[in-house]
């Protein structure tokens, strides 16, 4: 008698070793993964500085100064110019200025190279001054 082939039992060993390829591969991709956030995730320090000043029309004014999610500033402005220097602390920066009193917000992108940057409020509407 001739032996016969059993091919379920190979069509099946089959997809077991491939089952195990599919998830050795992905247990690879998962690993490299983690270890290139891992990288990003270290403290970076960052050399660039902003200045902002408030140059005109903020006396009297409730403000508060943001970057990002982080305030800087929460008072009532008493002199002008008033002027913060703020290390950046993050790869992409936004300033915003609010009116405490009237919940307005005004917001302006910030460059990765730092920089100084002049604001000055006319008729209730914060305006950027050209740079230095």
């Amino acid at each position: 008698m001739a032996h016969r082939l059993n091919t379920n039992k190979q069509f099946m060993v089959g997809n077991g070793i491939l089952a195990f390829a599919v998830i050795f591969v992905v247990v690879i991709f998962v690993y490299m993964s983690l270890r290139l956030d891992k990288k990003k995730d270290e403290d970076r320090n960052f050399i660039e500085t902003y200045t902002i000043t408030l140059t005109k029309g903020f006396v009297g004014d409730s403000l508060s100064l943001m970057i990002n999610d982080s305030v800087l500033v929460n008072k009532k402005i008493t002199e002008e110019p008033f002027s913060i220097d703020v290390k950046r602390f993050a790869e992409q920066s936004a300033l915003l200025i609010m009116d405490n009193e009237t919940e307005k917000l005004s917001l302006f992108e910030l460059s990765e190279r730092g920089g100084t940057y002049r604001f000055e409020k006319e008729n209730e509407e914060v305006k950027q001054l050209s740079q230095k």
